[in-house]
């Protein structure tokens, strides 16, 4: 190996090395966000898909098993658009309207760090919600779901794709009232008006083409045949578009981004 094939080999080393530590700072920084507030975290994840499982468990006689499942997951989905989507990109776009982003991008740290640390961010908000509904609509409906390694990948990619939609919110928003506004009206919209708490064949012909556009519609589809009947081709093929939606979102963030000082 010559001297500069050596150096060349070095310097990737270190680049790699540096990366990878870049990350963990960041992830660090990400998470004491999360520490100094996980009580209203959980509050904020939990409360209102808990109040509208059990309004539909005493508004409900005699529900199927299909419509318990679908309700279940449902209310794990309603809270992960709460905490990922919604909480998500109103905290980005706060950070971005207060130049927060300004002493970031004055760093030489590379926008793929900042961006996963933020996605992780998200992440680890909405992971426990999305797991404590689900042990909830168990004990309250008295059903099991049917557990296997599948879920995990499923619930992976769920998260992460909810979660880069608010992200990405957040790194577009022009305004903080404008992203206020659209969030709010976007998870209400996604939640009751696309197939996660209800039928596919119950919406009208334009609300079944919109649903498409949104990953929670393919989640719902995997997660409720993965809990009833365990891995299908059903849910290879929605968690194969869980991924597209997820690099998707990720490759629209980090072009959303104006960094100063690209590394």
């Amino acid at each position: 190996m010559s001297n500069l094939e050596s150096h060349q080999l070095v310097f990737e080393t270190s680049r790699i090395k540096q990366f990878f530590i870049e990350g963990w700072i960041l992830f660090r920084i990400q998470l004491s966000i999360i520490r100094e507030s996980w009580a209203l975290i959980f509050i904020l994840a939990s409360v209102f898909p808990f109040t509208t499982l059990m309004f539909l468990k005493f508004f409900t006689e005699n529900p199927s098993d299909e419509l318990i499942m679908r309700m279940i997951t449902g209310n794990m989905l309603f809270a992960l658009i709460i905490m990922g989507m919604n909480v998500m990109a109103q905290d980005i776009s706060s950070q971005k309207h207060q130049g927060h982003f300004t002493f970031y991008a004055s760093l030489p740290i590379a926008k793929l760090n900042f961006v996963l640390a933020n996605l992780f961010r998200g992440m680890l908000m909405s992971f426990p919600s999305f797991i404590i509904l689900g042990v909830i609509g168990q004990v309250v409906y008295e059903v099991q779901f049917k557990l296997s390694f599948g879920i995990i990948p499923v619930a992976f990619l769920t998260i992460m794709s909810v979660v880069g939609i608010g992200v990405f919110l957040g790194f577009w928003s022009p305004n903080l009232q404008l992203t206020n506004l659209l969030v709010q009206a976007l998870m209400m919209f996604v939640s009751f008006l696309t197939p996660i708490m209800v039928d596919m064949n119950q919406l009208p012909v334009i609300l079944k083409w919109v649903s498409y556009m949104f990953p929670t519609t393919y989640a719902a589809t995997a997660l409720r045949e993965l809990l009833i009947v365990g891995w299908t081709w059903t849910v290879t093929v929605n968690t194969l578009v869980l991924l597209c939606f997820t690099i998707v979102s990720y490759i629209l963030i980090v072009k959303k981004i104006n960094w100063r000082m690209e590394t």
